[in-house]
């Protein structure tokens, strides 16, 4: 009985999971032609002067070298991969990285990686230029060299928000056996039970019932998909909006975004600490 059991999870998978459906992160690249969707982004707003706990660091690829923003902690094999928004590296996500940081005690290194090279965005514009050219093969070398440069010992955490909540997942996929925790905030989950079969990670999804793209809708077809593979998922679905989270954000919802980072916060140290 649990053999046909799992025959029947599978097929259900593969029936709603075709074997080559679109790649989960050209699925979010095409909201980038949605005038909606970019609209929705228009109001980004900088934060001023803030003083930094980390440094820039070089990434090194085969290609070309890359960077990260990094808070380093003592003696510590744990580490923590932050994926950017589509406005890419930015002051934002940098302070995201230390307060994150301080959040698991000062225990945890916490890698803040530049998917974009360089560029940062303040339209929705440039933020659409930079995430189209965000090849598949340049973000995953980069993700790859830092689980490299984080050793085979490491344990391995990764979040994201928005174009890095995808990102977030594929990293912790990357990761094998080493990942641990995944923090996927409204970004396009994998679709596809073959690609996401080597996650061990454990997965806390945040979504937002509001949102018109990364809808409630493929969060539930993503726990269907993660609990008929065994894999390990926490989903919650806010009462807000796509990007609810960032306080540069006109849609930002500051009682949801403190619950959500206060669930991330537990999250995270019950998986690396």
């Amino acid at each position: 009985m649990r053999y046909l059991l799992f025959i029947f999870l599978t097929i259900s998978v593969f029936a709603c999971n075709p074997s080559n459906p679109q790649n989960s992160n050209d699925e979010f690249k095409d909201l980038g032609k949605d005038n909606e969707f970019k609209d929705a982004h228009k109001d980004h707003k900088g934060e001023g002067n803030y003083q930094l706990l980390g440094e820039q660091i070089e990434i090194k690829t085969k290609e070309k070298s890359g960077s990260a923003y990094t808070i380093k902690a003592n003696d510590s094999k744990n580490y923590l991969i932050v994926l950017h928004e589509w406005w890419g590296l930015n002051e934002h996500i940098k302070k995201e990285a230390d307060r994150l940081y301080q959040a698991l005690d000062k225990k945890v290194n916490v890698i803040a990686l530049d998917l974009y090279d360089g560029q940062v965005a303040t339209t929705p514009e440039e933020a659409t230029k930079y995430m189209q050219a965000c090849t598949e093969d340049r973000a995953r070398a980069l993700i790859q060299s830092v689980l490299d440069m984080a050793g085979q010992e490491a344990q391995i955490g990764t979040i994201g928000w928005c174009f890095g909540g995808g990102w977030s997942l594929q990293t912790a996929i990357m990761a094998g056996d080493r990942g641990k925790a995944s923090v996927v905030y409204y970004g396009m989950p994998e679709k596809d039970a073959k690609k996401i079969a080597p996650l061990k990670a454990n997965v806390l999804g945040i979504f937002a019932k509001q949102d018109q793209w990364i809808t409630p809708k493929i969060e539930a077809d993503f726990k269907k998909l993660l609990d008929a593979t065994g894999k390990t998922y926490e989903g919650h679905i806010f009462d807000a909006d796509h990007a609810f989270a960032n306080p540069t954000s006109e849609r930002y919802e500051g009682e949801s975004a403190q619950k959500a980072n206060a669930i991330t916060n537990r999250f995270l140290k019950e998986n690396l600490l």
